[in-house]
């Protein structure tokens, strides 16, 4: 009998400095427990709020990118710190845990990307991806398209025609994309399911928020949305069994 793959998906984090983070501990623990073969973050782990051109100066005023990426540093040395310390307890023993880590860049993580362009005798060689505790991360660049055992993973997908994320549902972008998927960067949790003559089934799995604090540009209706991992039982060419795991249910769980 083959061994069952597992994937662990986080989304968007979107730490800034000042926001609750403790949620990263949590996933650390979860991933230990759950002891997944690949972990996939969906991407936009750092805000990047200090580069965000849509704000007003006001709001800018007191925004740093030194801040931002320390923000984001701590973070995700505190997702890791539950197996640094598992592993740590097992020195000189075969019982290391190392699962595969991927980390898809986010249209906030590229927010860096085109600051550097606009101002590329200024900034070339001063600012870079390097600034992100990355190192244990397999990295992949914005809106790349990363196949892990059959499914198409992304910050998001979009029309090639018009460069535009795919719109609707995740069965509309599951009819556009054409294979199975999961992306970050749309809040809440969507997913959907098809299957073709070929006997597989397709599954689209839309996944954008993970993090405490609520965005304010949201408005208070809209910050209510569905807030987690995702766990991928018995993984194999694009199929899967769906295990999501809300924040609410990680802190009773592993906080």
């Amino acid at each position: 009998m083959s061994k069952t793959i597992r994937h662990f998906v986080i989304p968007d984090t979107q730490v800034r400095p000042g926001v609750a983070t403790d949620h990263l501990t949590w996933i650390g623990r979860a991933i230990l427990e759950y002891k997944p073969d690949v972990v996939i973050h969906l991407g936009d782990h750092w805000d990047m709020s200090s580069l965000n051109s849509y704000d007003s100066p006001l709001k800018m005023e007191k925004r740093r990118l030194k801040d931002d990426v320390a923000a984001g540093n701590k973070a995700m040395s505190d997702l890791w710190r539950p197996l640094r310390e598992y592993n740590q307890r097992r020195h000189g023993r075969r019982t290391y845990y190392n699962p595969r880590r991927v980390f898809l860049f986010g249209n906030h993580e590229n927010r860096l990307i085109r600051t550097i362009e606009s101002m590329p005798l200024i900034l070339d060689g001063l600012v870079s991806y390097d600034l992100l505790k990355l190192h244990m991360w397999e990295t992949h660049p914005f809106l790349e398209a990363v196949n892990i055992d059959g499914i198409q993973y992304s910050h998001y997908f979009y029309n090639p025609n018009s460069g535009r994320p795919y719109g609707g549902t995740a069965h509309t972008k599951l009819k556009n994309v054409g294979c199975s998927f999961t992306m970050g960067h749309q809040q809440g949790l969507d997913y959907a399911l098809r299957h073709v003559v070929s006997g597989l089934t397709q599954y689209g799995l839309v996944a954008g928020s993970c993090y405490l604090h609520d965005e304010d540009y949201r408005g208070p209706q809209a910050n209510g949305e569905w807030r987690g991992v995702i766990v991928k039982n018995d993984v194999r060419n694009g199929e899967y069994d769906i295990m999501p795991l809300t924040l609410k249910y990680l802190r009773t769980k592993f906080g």
